[in-house]
């Protein structure tokens, strides 16, 4: 077999033809080696307190209420000191695009770290691959003990295990609507076996859905279902960080003794261990190049490393780098589409936050009557009629004050004397405005309704609307 050209590119990556057979290859079931180094306490660290935020966040208070719920009923969504309405829906739809241009950026500068250390399927993954080490052993006696007839022994390792995975995704399942539902009462309804319909259904629904993807599918949804796989290179250039083998030092690869004289015996670094193949969680070979199946956990460097200290070779046979770095070219951090990305995100990121903090609990919609342009009083006074419809998007109920200003002499008629809204209630007033036609200087003029809270001067919200003459 002629060796690669050290001087030339990485290996290629494989072949149309092969990554459709392994499209339709027969799955065989991967043992991921455990691995020990920087990178993968990184990725602990990361499951750890990405687990921790997810599983501990709904048993947090916050002013007598849970500090995040997403109250469906009551159509009320509280956020921490922050409450939102269904009418606030512009607020997720920003969360949306900047989630999206986020992932884009880091994409580009750092490639697929985002599946290597944050995304769920990862996290869920890691944390049943945990449970499975703890119960049937490492990767050796795994292996050992699915190759084995079924007996008493392995069925009780099974079972066991396959009990802790569920336990772990029911309670995975109840956190989930712990979200939705105010987790304390939801757990004094489990426990009493009183759970109505919809909870028990989205409790077992997220609870398999936890055990069917991190229990079994696993490598699956990365390779097959995830459609970031796919997408991902229109994001990658040759100065995106990627996870890679240098050929030009590894290859000829091959087995040799510690003391050996490699390099007299025309080898290059790599001793074919495949321990970069044993430890990696989508079973692919980093040394046959860059691979959509890849999502960049880093766990083939620490495993490398590892060798390489072993045989007092330097670190860094597989690491991370650039494919221009990889050439002898400069790595260029800034470049147009990092700087559009970066610009994008940074511009949506500050309409957000301004939006946000110029946000009001207090909203005013005028509707004029358009059944008649105007009418004219007993008193032959000009008169226009509106519909206000008040929105209180505060967690209490707020009386309030209403007047208007734009014309001279402009009188306000309201059928009630007392303006109340409760919290979270849509309130239709009609309203009607009266002036002497001589104060009119032209057909259609601006008037300003001004709704203020008694009780609290600065929740206030003004409206424009126009009056109507002859």
């Amino acid at each position: 077999m002629t060796a690669p050209d050290p001087k030339g590119p990485p290996a290629a990556a494989r072949t149309d033809e092969q990554v459709e057979q392994s499209l339709y290859a027969k799955r065989e079931k991967i043992y991921p080696r455990e691995v020990h180094g920087l990178f993968a306490r990184l990725r602990t660290l990361g499951v750890v307190g990405l687990l921790g935020i997810y599983y501990l966040t709904p048993w947090l208070r916050w002013d007598g209420h849970q500090a995040i719920l997403l109250d469906l009923p009551e159509r009320k969504f509280h956020i921490f000191a922050l409450i939102l309405w269904p009418q606030d829906f512009i607020y997720l739809a920003f969360l949306l695009i900047i989630a999206g241009l986020t992932l884009f950026f880091v994409t580009a500068l750092a490639g697929r770290v985002w599946c290597g250390y944050a995304c769920p399927q990862t996290v869920w993954t890691e944390a049943f691959l945990w449970i499975e080490r703890k119960v049937e052993g490492d990767r050796m006696k795994q292996q050992k003990l699915d190759a084995m007839p079924m007996n008493a022994r392995k069925f009780r390792i099974k079972a066991t295990k396959q009990i802790l995975w569920i336990l772990f995704a029911g309670w995975t399942g109840f956190t989930f609507v712990g979200y939705f539902t105010p987790i304390i009462d939801l757990g004094q309804r489990l426990l009493a076996f009183n759970l109505g319909s919809w909870e028990t259904f989205w409790v077992i629904f997220y609870g398999f859905a936890t055990y069917g993807n991190a229990g079994f599918m696993r490598e699956q949804v990365c390779k097959y279902m995830c459609p970031y796989a796919r997408f991902q290179s229109a994001m990658f250039d040759r100065d995106t960080l990627i996870v890679s083998y240098l050929p030009g030092r590894g290859e000829p690869r091959g087995s040799r003794k510690r003391s050996a004289e490699y390099k007299a015996l025309g080898l290059g670094d790599c001793i074919d261990c495949t321990m970069c193949v044993q430890v990696c969680p989508t079973g692919i070979d980093i040394r046959e190049g860059l691979q959509y199946e890849c999502i960049a956990c880093s766990a083939c460097i620490d495993a490398c490393d590892d060798v390489m200290d072993k045989m007092a070779y330097p670190r860094g046979l597989i690491t991370y780098t650039t494919e221009n770095a990889m050439h002898g070219t400069r790595t260029h951090i800034l470049r147009p589409r990092v700087v559009v990305y970066a610009l994008l995100l940074l511009t949506i990121m500050s309409i957000f936050a301004y939006s946000l903090s110029q946000r009001t609990t207090l909203g005013l919609d005028v509707i004029r009557d358009r059944n008649r342009l105007y009418r004219e009083s007993d008193e032959g006074r000009i008169e226009n009629v509106y519909i206000l419809k008040i929105l209180n998007m505060d967690d209490k109920g707020h009386a309030y004050s209403l007047h208007v200003e734009g014309i001279e002499d402009l009188e306000l008629f309201t059928d009630t004397k007392r303006i109340w809204v409760d919290a979270g209630e849509v309130l239709e007033l009609p309203v009607r405005l009266r002036v002497e036609e001589d104060e009119l200087k032209e057909r259609s003029s601006k008037v300003t309704f001004e709704l203020v809270a008694t009780d609290d001067p600065d929740l206030a919200v003004r409206e424009e609307a126009r009056f109507l003459g002859p």
